[in-house]
């Protein structure tokens, strides 16, 4: 299973990750049973953390790597910042987050559900942009260590990901 590659420069508010990219695997998973995504990431090295939905504005974790399954429904995620693109998610799909790359939900079905998980001790913290947020941000992303594991497929993180479907870091 390959994923789509996303690339996002520091906005100057959320700083994303200069050197990660953003993993987007579609139909990762059969649509439907939260389950089936906690036991994926489990299996994979990344406990599952929580179930809820995505938060409706700007955040981010400048300390820890994030994977989300739609386990149900749909979401349109923005990712990047303010001028980052709108990714519509359905059931199934999975997108892994590296520190610093920011998320919102800019609307979702009214049974959405998502699982979320973190590489192994990872604690997150959230930050929301704002502008004394930033160094501080940019200093803890730079001292997160690349995942062990990839959370959809369990082979090593990729040192070398496919290139870029999108690149948004110019």
């Amino acid at each position: 299973m390959t994923p789509e590659v996303l690339r996002f420069a520091d906005d100057g508010s959320i700083p994303n990750n200069p050197r990660l990219p953003v993993l987007l695997y579609r139909a990762a998973l059969p649509p439907g049973d939260p389950a089936t995504a906690e036991a994926l990431f489990a299996r994979h090295g990344w406990p599952p953390a929580w179930r809820n939905g995505i938060h409706p504005y700007h955040h981010y974790h400048p300390n820890a790597h994030e994977a989300l399954a739609i386990a149900r429904g749909e979401v349109r995620v923005q990712l990047g910042g303010a001028a980052g693109p709108t990714l519509a998610l359905r059931a199934g799909d999975v997108v892994v987050l590296p520190a610093g790359v920011g998320h919102r939900n800019l609307g979702a079905s009214a049974d959405l559900l998502v699982v979320g998980a973190y590489p192994p001790g990872a604690v997150p913290e959230e930050f929301t942009g704002t502008e004394d947020q930033h160094a501080e941000a940019l200093s803890a992303i730079d001292m997160v260590e690349d995942p062990v594991t990839d959370p959809v497929t369990g082979g090593p993180w990729p040192s070398e990901p496919p290139p870029s479907v999108g690149d948004f870091s110019a």
